[in-house]
């Protein structure tokens, strides 16, 4: 019988103590990572374009994770007969990226410095946005790790093809980090899941992305094609980085966001394919993305981002212990 701890020491519900995610515990010590997955928060979001508050959503997700964080023994999933993070997984909370409010290159440099940490040490490293030009930085943490461990492949789930490659000098924005990414030799490909109706990437955009080898899917094609049809189009075995950005999911799932667009992914749309993503490869990374709490008084949106981090990290360990 597994033990839940319930007998001894405190209850700990949801509402005490202080909002770590999952409450895992803090590491204010970069140098001192010692853990299987960390997370960090990436509160920047000077690259939004139309709605901001996307720097509120690490706290926002932190305190919505302790909802599913009792800690005692897991989390028992009766359809997949598996209990997911259970002890043996370490995470810890290494707290926030140091932002310089106007300053981009300088708020990106501290983030990718936390993400090169957490690989240095040797723990999967989850990034909680802000917008999506965090993403830029967490990719550009990956070189050295890639020289000695191989490519990426990036998968992205989101409304927005992000592949601008310059407007008005601007390189950085959210709507930039894939084509960032593609730049990167150590990026072999890239898969883009959810992209539909008016994009912020005009045409030359799309057939630049497919032109580099992007694999690019909408809702409806997705749905179409079914969750193992969309893996088949995945390379198998590779080292996989996840970047999902909330405004993926539908508006009526997921409010909270700069960027709403109808028409978007429910919950099982996009937990089916990051299980499958668990075991077809090997999980490197993850950001999640474009949580901006002040636009959802029902928290749902951040609710739905604590609870998609927390099944894909125990998909991910769960596969891992499988293996090995």
């Amino acid at each position: 019988m597994t033990s839940h701890g319930y007998s001894g020491g405190r209850l700990n519900l949801p509402f005490v103590g202080i909002s770590t995610f999952g409450k895992a515990p803090y590491v204010a010590d970069w140098d001192q990572i010692d853990a299987d997955v960390a997370v960090m928060g990436a509160p920047f979001d000077f690259g939004t374009q139309w709605r901001s508050g996307a720097r509120f959503g690490p706290r926002a997700v932190r305190e919505a994770s302790t909802l599913f964080s009792f800690g005692h023994a897991g989390a028992y999933d009766h359809e997949d007969d598996a209990t997911y993070l259970d002890g043996s997984v370490r995470m810890v909370d290494i707290g926030d990226a140091d932002i310089i409010h106007t300053k981009t290159e300088e708020s990106h440099a501290n983030i990718q410095f936390g993400v090169e940490k957490m690989l240095h040490a040797g723990a999967l490293p989850v990034t909680i946005g802000g917008d999506h030009s965090v993403n830029i930085p967490c990719i550009n943490a990956f070189e050295n790790d890639c020289e000695k461990n191989g490519p990426i492949h990036v998968v992205q789930i989101d409304a927005h093809l992000d592949f601008v490659d310059e407007r008005h000098g601007v390189t950085a924005g959210h709507g930039n980090p894939m084509r960032r990414a593609i730049e990167k030799p150590y990026v072999s490909g890239m898969t883009q899941l959810g992209i539909r109706n008016v994009s912020s990437t005009a045409k030359e955009g799309y057939e630049d992305a497919r032109a580099r080898g992007s694999d690019i899917l909408s809702v409806r094609q997705v749905r179409e094609l079914g969750t193992d049809g969309v893996l088949a189009r995945i390379p198998e075995g590779a080292r996989y980085y996840v970047t999902i950005d909330i405004d993926a999911f539908c508006p009526s799932i997921a409010s909270g966001t700069g960027t709403p667009s109808h028409g978007g992914f429910q919950y099982y749309d996009v937990l089916e394919i990051i299980q499958g993503l668990a075991k077809r490869g090997d999980v490197v990374g993850i950001d999640l993305v474009e949580v901006a709490p002040n636009y959802d008084p029902t928290e749902s949106t951040q609710i739905l981002a604590a609870q998609v981090l927390l099944n894909f990290i125990g998909f991910i360990f769960h596969e891992l212990g499988k293996k090995g």
